[in-house]
Parts: C-alpha cells; sequence; structure tokens
C-alpha cells in the first residue's frame, strides 16, 4: 500500500513538473512568435518611408522654379533740362551713347521764326548698367534740370514663367515629332500635325517675348527734352529803317490825299451845280432885300449949304 501511494504521488509529481514545463515552452513560443512579427512590421514601415533623399528630391520637385538672383527690371527715364546751345548738348549725348554703347530711337526738333531758341526730343537707349551714369552726365552738360522722372518695372517672375512655359512647350514638341514618326495612320498623322503646329505657334510666341523682355530690360529708355536757354536782343540794322524810302512813300501819300480831297471837292460842286445855283440867287436876292431895308431906316445925312 505504501508502495502504491509512493508510485502515485511520484506519477503525480512528475506529471505537474511537465505541465509546467509545457507552459513555459508555449510562452516562450508566443512571445518568440509575437517579436518575429513586431520586427516584421517594423521593416515593413521603415521599407515604406522614403530615404531622406527621396524626400529632399520630393520637396524640391513642390516647390516653384527658383528666381534668379539677377532680377529683370525694366528702366525709364523722363527728362527736361536746359542747354547753352541745342545742338551742341544734341552732339554731347550722342558722343556718350557711342561711348556706352547705347542708341537714339526718335529725334524731333522744332524752333520758331529764324535765330529764335531751338528745342526738341531724344528718345535713347542706353545699357542697363551705365543707365545712372547716363543721367549723371546729362545733369552735368545742362544748366537746369526742370524735371525729372525715373522708374522700373519688374518682370523677373513672368521671365522665369515664360522660360518654364516655353520649356514644357518644347517637351511636348519633341513628344508630338516621336509620335508623328510612328504614326501610320493619315488621321493620326493630320490631328498629331495641327497639334503640332499650334504648339511651335506658341513657342514661337513664347521666344518673341522672352526676347523682348531681354532686349528691355539690358537697354533703359530715357526721354530727354532740351529746350535752349537763349535770349534774342535785337541789333541796330540800317536795312529795317529805311528813312528816304519812308518819306517818299509819306510824301506821295501826303500828295494823294489832297488830290483826292481835291477832286472829292470838284466831283460836289459840279454834281450839285443846279442846288448850288439856286442856294446862291436866293441867299444873294436875301441879301439885297436886307440892305435896302437898312438903307431905309437910315437915310443919308443932307448936305451942306455952303457946298
Amino acid at each position: 500500500m505504501r508502495k502504491f501511494t509512493v508510485s502515485l504521488f511520484m506519477i503525480i509529481l512528475i506529471l505537474i513538473v511537465s505541465a509546467c514545463s509545457s507552459s513555459e515552452e508555449s510562452k516562450m513560443d508566443s512571445s518568440g512568435s509575437s517579436s518575429g512579427e513586431m520586427s516584421n512590421a517594423d521593416f515593413a514601415e521603415k521599407s515604406e518611408k522614403p530615404a531622406p533623399e527621396e524626400t529632399t528630391m520630393q520637396n524640391d520637385s513642390k516647390t516653384a522654379a527658383p528666381i534668379p538672383q539677377d532680377r529683370k527690371v525694366i528702366y525709364t527715364a523722363d527728362m527736361s533740362v536746359r542747354v547753352k546751345s541745342y545742338q551742341e548738348a544734341v552732339s554731347s549725348i550722342q558722343k556718350t551713347l557711342a561711348s556706352l554703347g547705347g542708341y537714339i530711337m526718335e529725334s524731333n526738333t522744332y524752333s520758331g521764326e529764324e535765330d529764335q531758341p531751338q528745342e526738341g526730343t531724344l528718345t535713347v537707349k542706353v545699357p542697363q548698367e551705365a543707365f545712372q551714369s547716363f543721367l549723371n552726365t546729362v545733369e552735368k552738360g545742362s544748366i537746369k534740370v526742370e524735371n525729372q522722372t525715373v522708374s522700373g518695372q519688374d518682370v523677373t517672375e513672368e521671365y522665369v514663367d515664360l522660360e518654364s512655359r516655353l520649356k514644357s512647350k518644347k517637351t511636348v514638341e519633341e513628344r508630338l515629332l516621336s509620335f508623328m514618326k510612328e504614326a501610320q495612320k493619315t488621321e493620326d498623322l493630320l490631328k498629331i500635325s495641327n497639334d503640332l503646329s499650334a504648339v511651335q505657334e506658341e513657342i514661337e510666341q513664347l521666344t518673341g517675348r522672352i526676347n523682348y523682355l531681354n532686349n528691355q530690360t539690358s537697354f533703359a529708355t530715357v526721354s530727354i527734352h532740351l529746350s535752349e536757354n537763349k535770349i534774342n536782343v535785337p541789333g541796330l540794322e540800317n536795312e529795317n529803317l529805311n528813312t528816304w524810302q519812308k518819306t517818299k512813300q509819306q510824301f506821295m501819300e501826303s500828295i494823294n490825299s489832297l488830290l483826292s480831297a481835291g477832286s472829292a471837292i470838284i466831283v460836289f460842286t459840279a454834281g450839285n451845280l443846279p442846288v448850288l445855283s439856286v442856294l446862291f440867287l436866293a441867299g444873294f436876292a436875301v441879301w439885297l432885300a436886307v440892305k435896302k431895308r437898312m438903307n431905309r431906316n437910315n437915310p443919308a445925312p443932307p448936305a451942306d449949304m455952303g457946298d
């Protein structure tokens, strides 16, 4: 009985120990499998995350095109100056432009009568880097600067946008050209040709606008109004006096006036002679009547007896 009890106890003890060991192994297996799953998940997450270089490239692709440090600005200036001599001032401006690499776009000269002060307008193009020095030269060569206005138009953003659009259109042009080589149907060729013509026209327009902005930003435009600061004092000129001729003219005018007056009197007398005769006779009769009455009222004194 004792042996049976001891054997039963040993069997139970062995079963307990085996159960504990199996539970520990299952725990270890579960922990190991969970740790393995976590590592795989971490690997998946890491594989999905982009590398630092890839992130930088993506960010750069999303940002706008960089604006160049050399900005595109169109400069213009308007000046009104007084100069001592108009021709000398124009000649000096031409020499200055030639030395700076500029040129005259338009020149207008206008003046009044002869020997009157001259004035005019010059529209010139001067390299942008010499813009301020040219203005200073014109100021130094003038007597007075009456008005000066300088303005600038920043077209950098427009220039960058045009270049970007031009690059994109050229890419489309290359693709259309490649499609045209591979096309076999006439309908496809016509459609690709029409699209290619439209793209090439846009490329020409963009290129023309870019060239215009390059020219406008490379050369500044300056309009200069020049007026001569001269006062004319008239001199004594004997040929303008004409004393003898003016005397003869005045004498003849006097003679003509007398002749005109005499002619008028003759015409008046001859034309009105009947009326004048009647008036003369009537006046003479009145005069005789008045005289006769005066004689009656005042008789003559008697003669002396001795006589």
